[in-house]
């Protein structure tokens, strides 16, 4: 009996939580703390974390945003979580994540993630979060818009239709495409690489026309991002995250490199 009352509050609790708009969950001391640890748990795996020079954000104008990304690895998130309070440092950002790991990691939830089911409730209540968030002032929705891992290399490019339909009916809205890539250079750890594309404005229009302008956006800046990225030229980014080199346990040395401001 006693296993079972447990188990009824256990599943109300989460109940009632999946109800809570993610900004209304979201500990901005605790989402500091996590991406602090983050910086640290990135870089004793990676390289560095670079973006290209081209096409940095410039305004902050406070309108309302979607950062929208492919998804090429379960690193994304993480990535988000670093990169883009250093370009954004005003807005409280949030997103979607697959409510069967949210429901493994429920910290999440105080981090601005909420779940998503597949099908129609699942897209209905990803609306309707998206839209009641970005009605605040400063804030910003982060997705990866493609629903599922994707090589970086793979063509043509598949966006969910949600931020087609965000890119229509939410007033003054601005999508920024994101490409991102996972990549070994001439180090023995890997390079993360992100290029921001142009900012598009939303208004009138049919979903599957912004569904595929939105699309041919993002593949234009991964596009550009693997020509830059096949270069192997550090000089075409900026750091965001130093990391270490390492090839082999008698060459480890610090990386002499700033991360950006």
């Amino acid at each position: 009996m006693k296993k079972q009352k447990q188990f009824l509050f256990e599943k109300k609790n989460q109940e009632t939580l999946a109800h809570l708009h993610p900004l209304q969950m979201r500990k901005p001391v605790l989402f500091a703390a996590f991406r602090y640890y983050l910086h640290v748990f990135v870089w004793l795996r990676f390289s560095a974390i670079r973006v290209s020079k081209a096409g940095l954000p410039a305004f902050h104008d406070g309108r309302p945003l979607i950062i929208y990304s492919n998804h090429p690895s379960w690193w994304d998130p993480v990535v988000y979580m670093i990169v883009l309070p250093k370009f954004f440092p005003q807005r409280q950002g949030f997103g979607p994540m697959d409510a069967a790991e949210l429901g493994r990691w429920g910290f999440f939830r105080r981090l601005g993630v909420f779940g998503v089911e597949r099908g129609v409730r699942g897209a209905a209540k990803f609306l309707l979060f998206a839209r009641t968030g970005l009605a605040r002032p400063n804030t910003a929705l982060w997705i990866t818009a493609e629903g599922a891992f994707t090589d970086a290399r793979s063509r043509p490019r598949h966006l969910q239709p949600g931020i087609a339909h965000l890119a229509r009916d939410v007033p003054g809205i601005i999508l920024l495409p994101l490409a991102l890539e996972y990549v070994f250079w001439n180090e023995s750890r890997p390079e993360i690489l992100l290029r921001f594309g142009e900012p598009i404005e939303g208004g009138p229009g049919r979903v599957a026309n912004w569904t595929a302008r939105l699309t041919d956006a993002l593949t234009a800046s991964m596009d550009a991002l693997a020509q830059e990225s096949a270069s192997r030229d550090r000089s075409l980014f900026t750091t965001v995250l130093p990391g270490i080199t390492q090839t082999g346990l008698f060459f480890r040395k610090p990386r002499r490199e700033t991360s950006a401001t």
